[in-house]
């Protein structure tokens, strides 16, 4: 049964509510368009149209057939207009957010994906933090962006996440340096640098608490909105960041050393919103985390030539905020 015409077929004849009429809208004759009413209301198991009088009336199941009919044509037109966009390779923009300290290896592979995979998508790539991301999904101003977890999860869907070890990043010339991992009760006494809360709240909670629960209270937290400043705060001693592995290989006076026990991992994941997703949106979900799953980077020293994929750094700054003793 062609359901989807027979739907069309309902339409017209309960906006026109004569049968004769509507056979001439839809350019048919009206017998072939009473047995496809029929049909239609075989198949459903009820009557959609009352016959009993002189005109034509929708019954109280055919009024209600007519909202969802409506929805499901309109959903079929859009799925035809969007192959047919597709096969013209005019696929539109796609709006997506990433956080504003993502590498440029990470950018180009996601970059060279969509014009690999949607050679007709225009990406209109944004540098956002997570809370920023989330306020745009949800006015309407983002189709997809890439989150830290743990987040509000209200009215969106989610790409597969990807974890992204964290570690402790200090400067070489910090004895904790010289062993092969950290513990993060070591770490006991020196400042945090690390993302202000306003800005991804979830993650910024969670490390305090994984922190405080294995034995680190900093003396401080202190704010880094940009990589730059970061590495600047941790180069003046006295302080250690909690982060992926590559950053440190911004700064040859860094040293990145993995959290014994492996206590936190980043969870990072596309998300777009749940009832009004762009077509793009679990593409570009499926591509970002290939590209965050590449292989991490070794925990020794920074080497000299980055490797062709290196583990992404992915977070965001916030404001600093003192703990009590």
């Amino acid at each position: 049964m062609d359901l989807l015409r027979h739907l069309r077929h309902f339409v017209v004849v309960a906006r026109e509510l004569h049968f004769g009429r509507a056979a001439e809208t839809l350019g048919m004759a009206q017998p072939p368009l009473s047995q496809s009413i029929r049909r239609l209301e075989q198949e459903l198991g009820t009557t959609l149209f009352d016959r009993s009088q002189r005109r034509v009336r929708l019954t109280t199941a055919g009024q209600l057939l007519l909202g969802e009919a409506d929805d499901l044509l309109t959903g079929e037109r859009r799925l035809r207009l969007l192959a047919d966009r597709m096969g013209r390779g005019a696929l539109g923009a796609l709006r997506a957010g990433v956080p504003p300290e993502t590498p440029a290896v990470t950018l180009r592979a996601l970059l060279d994906g969509l014009a690999a995979r949607a050679p007709g998508l225009d990406l209109d790539l944004h540098e956002l933090t997570s809370a920023e991301q989330r306020r745009m999904l949800a006015e309407g101003r983002l189709d997809v962006g890439l989150l830290h977890h743990p987040v509000e999860e209200a009215g969106l869907r989610f790409g597969e996440p990807v974890d992204v070890t964290v570690g402790a990043l200090l400067p070489r010339f910090s004895p904790l340096a010289r062993g092969r991992e950290v513990a993060l009760a070591d770490l006991a006494g020196l400042d945090l640098v690390t993302a202000p809360p306003a800005t991804a709240p979830g993650w910024h909670a969670h490390l305090l608490t994984v922190c405080r629960r294995h034995g680190f209270i900093p003396r401080r937290v202190r704010p880094a909105g940009n990589p730059e400043f970061l590495l600047g705060l941790l180069l003046a001693g006295g302080a250690v960041a909690v982060e992926p592995a590559t950053l440190a290989r911004r700064e040859p006076r860094l040293a990145w050393r993995p959290l014994a026990g492996a206590p936190l991992v980043r969870r990072i994941s596309a998300a777009w919103p749940s009832r009004t997703a762009h077509p793009a949106a679990p593409m570009f979900g499926r591509l970002a985390a290939e590209v965050l799953a590449a292989p991490e980077v070794p925990t020794g020293p920074a080497p000299r030539t980055p490797p062709e994929r290196p583990w992404p750094v992915l977070f965001e700054a916030g404001r600093g905020e003192t703990l009590p003793r």
